[in-house]
């Protein structure tokens, strides 16, 4: 009996691995096949966005309310924003901001086609954005991308303000592994019950640069923003590339202060309160995040050394803008912000707060969860709630993936990836 359970366990794994390597190849064929539309577009004439656009542009815009920068100071609210949708580092919650402002207000958001990212890991490229032409404008770029300015700029009004958000190097190396380890090979063949661990006390033995999705292994922000993800943290190269996205970044929010970073961003686009309220989206249980010891996190900080200089420098940039902005100031409106959240909190979700993805009783509100497991949290909107609360409530409860289908999206490619995954790991 033993043997007939471990003969069907053994067939159950041989199916799973034959359907996945069917799965990536049916992925790799049809990105091969977008891409070359790509290409071909890519060929033709290429323009910025033209002035005789951005006029057209800001006649379809609803006038936002207007802020206050201080008690003397009047300022008109930003709708020109490129977000540099960083990966692990709160980014989701940021994006529903994002959404809910440029919906509201009838912005022009440059959307990819077919999925929810532009390409990625490929560098970012106009052509990349759904039925886009040589001249054509948007309001808001802030879709997961490998950042590339040049390319982005030709999407945007000249005045357009760019924002990112980065996470301590550790948290988000600990948070990436876990997510994506499925998909990266090099993990596959790391033995023990704590894999990072393992993979830590002994990174060169597992790890090779040129290996597929490789790059969620070692300084993913750097990646992220385009650069070389395996330079050490002593090549100059590394603060050159800081002190590049210091030129072109208006603001860069740090997670760890998400509201202090939010109170940051309302001043620096000239909006309200009621802008920046925001629900945690994207969680995980805390049962799947891994406690490093202090050995472990140095020999992560050492691993992702980029990563945590590229985080140093804009943690202090982060904290001199609060002591210009003031820090009794400071206190005040983050205290006012999470008063509001709460208050928004009560009204629009059940008493149990985030729960298990099994939990979730409307699906409309599941969010995305990593190959072969169900670690992401979301919520149960409240039954009951108020008929003036109700949209907004569904609005900032709604995760990524439903958002941009709300937001006329056709993510097939996406949905055709969540079905084969999912295919997979029922089998």
């Amino acid at each position: 009996m033993m043997c007939g359970m471990k003969g069907k366990k053994g067939t159950l794994v041989i199916r799973g691995l034959i359907l996945w390597v069917l799965l990536t190849n049916i992925m790799l064929v049809l990105y091969c096949l977008t891409n070359v539309t790509q290409v071909k577009i890519r060929g033709s004439q290429e323009d910025t966005c033209a002035l005789s656009m951005v006029k057209l542009l800001k006649q379809n815009v609803t006038t936002p309310a207007q802020s206050t920068k201080s008690q003397s100071e009047e300022c008109s609210p930003t709708v020109d924003i490129m977000f540099m949708k960083t990966h692990k580092t709160a980014s989701s919650t940021l994006l529903n901001i994002l959404f809910r402002f440029g919906e509201k207000h009838n912005l022009k958001f440059a959307f990819p086609a077919g999925r929810n990212d532009f390409f990625y890991p490929s560098p970012f490229q106009c052509s990349q954005v759904k039925d886009y032409r040589p001249g054509d404008c948007f309001n808001i770029v802030c879709n997961h991308m490998r950042f590339d300015h040049q390319e982005v700029a030709k999407l945007l009004p000249q005045d357009a303000v760019y924002i990112t958000i980065l996470r301590d190097p550790v948290a988000l190396f600990e948070s990436s592994f876990h997510y994506y380890h499925r998909a990266v090979p090099l993990t596959w063949r790391i033995n023990g019950k704590d894999k990072l661990a393992e993979f830590l006390n002994s990174p060169q033995t597992y790890y090779s640069p040129d290996a597929f999705n490789s790059f969620y292994l070692k300084n993913l922000l750097f990646f992220d923003f385009g650069f070389d993800n395996n330079l050490e943290a002593d090549d100059p190269r590394v603060m050159r590339h800081i002190h590049y996205l210091s030129k072109h970044f208006d603001l860069v929010l740090i997670s760890e202060y998400f509201e202090e970073s939010l109170i940051l961003l309302k001043d620096t686009l000239c909006w309200t309160m009621e802008d920046i309220l925001f629900f945690k989206l994207n969680a995980r249980r805390s049962s799947s995040v891994s406690r490093l010891t202090p050995e472990l996190r140095a020999k992560a900080l050492q691993w992702n050394g980029a990563d945590w200089r590229l985080y140093l420098h804009f943690n202090a940039t982060l904290w001199a803008r609060v002591e210009a902005y003031g820090r009794e100031r400071m206190k005040q409106e983050v205290n006012e912000l999470r008063r509001r959240n709460a208050e928004m909190e009560a009204i629009c979700i059940e008493d149990e707060g985030a729960v298990e993805a099994r939990k979730i009783q409307n699906r409309r509100f599941l969010p995305w969860q990593p190959v072969g497991e169900s670690s992401i949290l979301g919520y149960n909107m409240k039954k009951n709630t108020d008929p003036k609360y109700r949209t907004i409530c569904e609005k900032m409860l709604t995760p990524e993936i439903q958002y941009l289908s709300d937001l006329g999206v056709s993510l097939w490619l996406t949905r055709l990836w969540g079905w084969l995954k999912d295919a997979v790991f029922i089998v």
